[in-house]
């Protein structure tokens, strides 16, 4: 049976605001090279998967947008949620779209808006876990070799040696969003990885760990394949809930592999200042820009030209509409000027 890939792109991307937006959000940005977020995600994967093993779920307002930037998936590889119910509904939903000689082999599960500065060694695992999965019912989970003491990731806490490709290893227990204090512990143990997100599994296997796990989200997709017609009132009502919480978390013999390839989420404008290359003063950029006596700025045009004189540490975007100035050891409060153009009633700039 061959492998496959389904790749989840339907978030919104609200901490990339204002480049990020509900009809064009992160993933399907340029934020750090000529391709998208998404369009880099399938190039990646290209060397292992042709075209027609790779799936995309996404939402009725992304579709025509995501079928445009990858113009060489076959027709039906774009699986269109009704609605935003995250990842455990959008993963299983998924599926059951799928044939049924695909959902018997071994799928990778990727979100879109991640990026991979080493994409040789990231084949080079996910190969390995195509291996440790498809000959079996093991759920693979990609561990991220950890590089500093992140407090917004879950962790993964290694257990004992695995039987199956080198490196393959036990998760003893998945572990929340670390304080500070804690998050210094699991980095110097050694015995953590960072939670990317991807898993390897058989598509039957995840469908029953579902079904079994998560009983409300396996009988609702069991009732869209009895009721079709029904479809989008019965995905709406299904609990909104990741599939870490809905099955992973839960399970007692999921793996790992880990994973070194400079991966990153980029979930935020400082992330992204972090993997841009810096420039004169330390200024990242974007765009077209200029700095004159200013350092340590993130610059980043989406239209126009950015000009900076004698500022430090800043996060400066523009794009055709609006323009966003904060500190960059604030970048994770964006979501707040999202929120409060929300009750402003600016749905234009959402």
């Amino acid at each position: 049976m061959s492998n496959s890939a389904l790749i989840l792109a339907g978030g919104a991307g609200t901490r990339f605001w204002p480049a990020s937006r509900r009809a064009r959000p992160k993933q399907l940005l340029a934020l750090d090279g000529e391709r998208s977020l998404l369009q880099a995600t399938v190039a990646r994967l290209a060397p292992l998967l042709p075209p027609d093993r790779i799936w995309v779920a996404t939402t009725p307002a992304l579709a025509d947008e995501v079928a445009r930037q990858l113009p060489d998936l076959p027709a039906g590889r774009i699986v269109v949620e009704s609605a935003l119910r995250n990842t455990a509904p959008a993963l299983g939903f998924a599926l059951m779209a799928m044939p049924e000689e695909v959902r018997r082999g071994a799928i990778a599960v990727l979100p879109a808006d991640h990026r991979v500065a080493d994409a040789a060694a990231f084949r080079t695992v996910l190969a390995d876990a195509f291996t440790a999965a498809a000959g079996g019912d093991a759920v693979v989970a990609l561990g991220v070799v950890p590089r500093w003491p992140e407090t917004g990731f879950g962790w993964l806490e290694l257990g004992g040696v695995a039987p199956g490709p080198a490196g393959l290893r036990r998760v003893e227990r998945f572990r929340e969003k670390p304080d500070a204090a804690t998050a210094r512990q699991f980095l110097a143990s050694g015995r953590h990885l960072w939670n990317a997100g991807i898993f390897v599994f058989r598509g039957e296997t995840l469908l029953g760990h579902l079904a079994r796990l998560a009983p409300e989200i396996g009988s609702g997709l069991a009732a869209l394949v009895r009721q079709p017609e029904r479809a989008a009132e019965i995905y709406a009502a299904l609990p909104a809930v990741s599939i870490d919480y809905a099955v992973m978390e839960k399970l007692d013999d999921i793996v790992t592999l880990p994973l070194d390839c400079g991966w990153d989420d980029l979930g935020s404008w400082q992330a992204l200042y972090e993997v841009l290359p810096a420039g004169e003063g330390g200024n990242r950029s974007h765009g077209a820009t200029i700095a004159v006596d200013a350092r340590d700025n993130l610059l980043f045009a989406d239209a126009g030209t950015i000009a900076v004189l004698g500022v430090e540490g800043l996060v400066v975007v523009r794009t055709g509409d609006t323009v966003l100035v904060l500190p960059r050891e604030r970048a994770q409060e964006v979501r707040r000027v999202v929120d409060a153009l929300a009750a402003a009633g600016r749905a234009d700039l959402l």
